[in-house]
């Protein structure tokens, strides 16, 4: 069971994001990065590092630790509780979507582009034929 950990609005954004990468390889390791990310916002919330909600002024030892070690260094401290939100990420072949109900996805587009994708991003609400065709087509 996944708990919520964000906070809400009136209006969900019903948002989804598609990195389309120049290889499978790209996407993998795109999709590894932000899966390597959000387990250690969970290990730092769990401990007390992190507290959601608030704007923390440093990063914590264990995420400064993942950050070298993935070469990552555009992520602000306010964007790494964005991994803490109910996002749903899919990877498949070349492609990495992330959909949400959040409006704060900087985080995720900073790693995408970072690691070559060109990104489309839209609400669902507008375009729900083409969510679901991409939905379908990460599924695959």
């Amino acid at each position: 069971m996944k708990i919520w950990k964000g906070f809400g609005s009136e209006h969900s954004m019903n948002l989804v994001m598609i990195g389309k990468f120049r290889s499978v390889a790209d996407a993998e390791k795109a999709n590894r990065i932000i899966e390597l990310i959000t387990k250690q916002v969970a290990i730092d919330t769990d401990s007390g590092a992190l507290t959601i909600g608030t704007r923390p002024e440093r990063y914590t030892d264990g995420m400064m630790a993942l950050f070298r070690e993935l070469n990552v260094y555009d992520l602000n401290t306010a964007e790494v509780e964005q991994f803490a939100y109910d996002v749903n990420v899919k990877h498949s072949q070349d492609t990495v979507s992330v959909t949400t109900d959040e409006s704060d996805v900087s985080g995720y587009l900073k790693i995408l582009v970072a690691e070559g994708a060109r990104v489309e991003v839209f609400s669902a609400h507008f375009y729900k034929e083409k969510e679901k065709k991409e939905k379908e087509a990460v599924q695959e």
